[in-house]
């Protein structure tokens, strides 16, 4: 049967590891042996030692020998073979040493042991190795007669009794051996059948799985590849799912949508109608309906839904189509414009800090030449062209700055004259290109009003070039100032002033007008009558929101063909305009030891000088790792740093930490050509705060000042 051959097999492949192992336990423990020869029989020891290395030499061959095939019956042959060679090897030590009563004999129950007890073997032919081992043991004895001592029998009785055992041993485990194998077997047996039942399965599986992806497929290629929006809601107004088209038109992804309550999406003016329609659509209405929805941007988008109860799997669920119905190019288009404007004020904000350390170097070593340096009256003339060409350049990217709202906006008492005709100068160039003509007509009597500058000149600005786009033939543009008292019945020419004086702003244009359909829409956000890509629709919504931060109110008059008025009504101020003094040089002048810390190596330079002019000690290093080290070795002899916010390696505030640290009364000044963050938890150590450009005069007034101060409040500080 193929189990008996493959029972042969399998006996066969033990047989040869095991004859092995035997070989070479042999091979090892007859060398071992021979120690007990030098104690026991020291006449015998070289004898035996020879004999020893001879068994010991044959078995290995034996093993090289059994490595060369694998059979049953030629592993037997090996087994019998080492057996007898190694039962005759101890019987030559038997007879050589004590004959019937040698204690050698032992050695014919280790060759047993190690024969039957390892190799697997049947009954028979382990009763044949025993006769032959008992053989080569007994014969030789009994044939010499020289029996005489009583301890041969109880020798032999052990041997035999050992003998025994091993059979007994070697038939046992055989029976295990053989039924080992058989219950193996049978559990491949098993093993295979379960593996091609589970192939089947799996099959089966595989062509089940692949229909319903197929059926799956075509379904979710209906739902996703749909022009309209799907959603499936329950009963309770939960999502269960939604198509790629739904997801788009909202801005969520599915995994959000799916398990959020439909009323979340819903605009508030709509919500009162859901539970009716909801109610309607269960009792099995179909439903065509527009409705607002919020979009994730927080923008909303106006839809037609349509709407009808489905039963899916016994539960009753509403499937609705949703159709964009907005001018959804004109938001995308103002979105657009509106991000356009949005990098422009960081492109701003990323070039002002670079630009003011230029604009510092010039308007610094100007000033050291003008002040320090033995020039005659014309280049005197030319140094003074230079600061002041460096002055109006800080102005104009503190404007690009403000415009942007990148940097920090400062409330201070202003005349409104002033701001007009800075303005102006800026839009010359503009409308002479257009062919329209401006007139200024300025009272001299108004008052100051709190406001920001740059913030002003952005409100003229963009009611003139909107005035300037209402006339594209050319025209006329007038911007207008006088006092208006109101203290008595302001609400009779707005219903939000409130009693008090206020300085009255107008610009009017010669334009073709504003519709009235559309003047109440004029300062919505991304509201604008011009064609894509010429607007952005933030223009005057912009102006609205600036003359609302001044506390002040736009009116609108207008009519087509006619022209437009834009009235501003801005509160005056009891605050006096401070105007800037050069300070006395020597008393901003002083013996303290000073840090200096900058970059830009021209604007440090600058800096000490200006120091060292008025004799202050200053020590300037452009690196700030450095500046640590040398603050750390001599802190105690520092009065004040002076040092750039924005470097490299070190940010300019860490570096202030850092000295801090070491020197908690230290006073120092921060300089910066871009937002100060003066409201900045870090900024406290700071006692003052310069922005670039500034003067050498201002700095060495703020140096006094904080050298002078007994607290490390921040100070803020712009030259003037």
């Amino acid at each position: 049967m193929k189990i008996d051959h493959a029972l042969e097999a399998h006996l066969s492949r033990i047989a040869q590891d095991w004859v092995g192992t035997v070989l070479i336990l042999g091979a090892f423990l007859f060398p071992l042996l021979s120690l007990m020869d030098f104690l026991v029989t020291p006449a015998n020891f070289k004898a035996f030692l020879i004999y020893r290395f001879i068994i010991s030499f044959l078995l290995m061959a034996l093993y090289f020998v059994n490595k060369l095939k694998t059979s049953k019956n030629f592993q037997y042959l090996i087994i019998i073979i080492a057996t007898t060679l190694s039962a005759a090897t101890i019987e030559l030590m038997v007879l050589k040493y004590g004959g019937h009563v040698s204690t050698y004999y032992a050695g014919m129950n280790l060759v047993v042991i190690c024969a039957l007890g390892f190799v697997p073997i049947n009954l028979f032919l382990s009763s044949i190795i025993l006769l032959i081992i008992y053989g080569i043991y007994f014969i030789p004895i009994a044939t010499a007669g020289s029996i005489t001592d009583p301890v041969f029998i109880s020798n032999n009785a052990f041997m035999v009794a050992t003998f025994v055992i091993a059979l007994a041993w070697r038939h046992q485990n055989q029976k295990l051996i053989i039924n080992e194998f058989a219950l193996r077997e049978e559990l491949d047996k098993k093993k295979r059948r379960i593996e091609e039942h589970s192939v089947h399965l799996e099959d089966l599986v595989t062509e089940r799985t692949k229909e319903l992806s197929l059926s799956e497929q075509r379904y979710r290629a209906l739902f996703d590849n749909a022009n309209d929006g799907i959603s499936v809601i329950d009963r309770n107004g939960i999502i269960v799912n939604v198509n790629q088209r739904f997801c788009e038109l909202h801005g969520f992804d599915r995994n959000t949508l799916v398990g959020t309550n439909f009323k979340l999406i819903e605009a508030e003016d709509s919500n009162s109608e859901t539970a009716n329609k909801t109610a309607e659509l269960i009792n099995g209405k179909a439903m065509l309906y527009d409705a607002e929805h919020y979009r994730k941007d927080g923008s909303r988008i106006l839809l037609e839904v349509s709407s009808k109860a489905i039963d899916i799997g016994g539960e009753l669920y509403i499937q609705s189509f949703h159709r964009d119905i907005t001018e959804k190019k004109r938001l995308q288009e103002q979105l657009f414009q509106s991000q356009k404007m949005e990098s422009l004020g960081a492109l701003a904000g990323g070039i002002a800090h670079d630009f003011n350390n230029i604009l510092t170097a010039i308007l610094g070593h100007a000033e050291l030449l003008s002040e320090y340096s033995n020039l005659d009256d014309k280049d005197k003339q030319r140094v003074r062209v230079i600061e002041n060409s460096a002055r109006k350049a800080g102005h104009m990217i503190s404007k690009i700055l403000g415009f942007a709202r990148k940097g920090a906006i400062e409330i201070m008492p202003l005349n409104l004259n002033d701001v007009i005709r800075d303005t102006a100068e800026l839009l010359e160039r503009m409308l002479t290109k257009k062919n329209v003509r401006l007139r200024i007509e300025t009272s001299g009597n108004i008052p100051v009003i709190d406001g920001n500058s740059t913030q002003i000149e952005q409100v003229i600005m963009n009611l003139v070039v909107n005035a300037i786009d209402a006339m594209p033939d050319g025209g006329a543009i007038e911007i207008r100032t006088l006092l208006s008292d109101l203290r008595e019945c302001p609400t009779l020419v707005h219903p939000l002033l409130s009693p008090g004086r206020y300085v009255f702003l107008t610009i009017s244009d010669t334009g073709k007008g504003i519709p009235d359909d559309i003047k109440s829409k004029i300062f919505d956000p991304f509201f604008t009558t011009k064609g894509p890509g010429k607007g952005t629709g933030l223009g005057l919504s912009m102006v609205y929101g600036i003359v609302k931060e001044h506390k002040g109110v736009i009116n609108l008059k207008s009519a087509i063909n006619r022209g437009t008025t834009f009235e501003i009504y801005l509160p005056s101020s009891d605050k006096l305009i401070s105007k800037s003094a050069k300070p006395d040089l020597q008393a901003i002048a002083g013996r303290e030891s000073i840090l200096v810390i900058d970059d830009e190596k021209d604007i440090l330079t600058f800096v000490k000088d200006v120091l060292e002019a008025q004799k202050y000690k200053v020590i300037a290093t452009d690196n700030p790792v450095y500046a640590q080290e040398i603050f750390k070795n001599i802190a105690n002899e520092i009065d004040l740093i002076i040092t750039d916010v924005v470097m490299p390696l070190i940010n300019g505030r860490e570096l202030i930490k850092y000295f801090k640290k070491i020197k908690p009364s230290l006073k120092v000044i921060a300089i910066s050509g871009y937002d100060s963050n003066p409201s900045d938890d870090d900024d406290k150590y700071i006692n003052a705060f310069l922005m670039k450009p500034f003067e050498g005069t201002f700095m060495l007034s703020a140096v006094r000042k904080a050298l002078d101060s007994r607290n490390a409040d921040t100070k803020t500080f712009s030259d003037p």
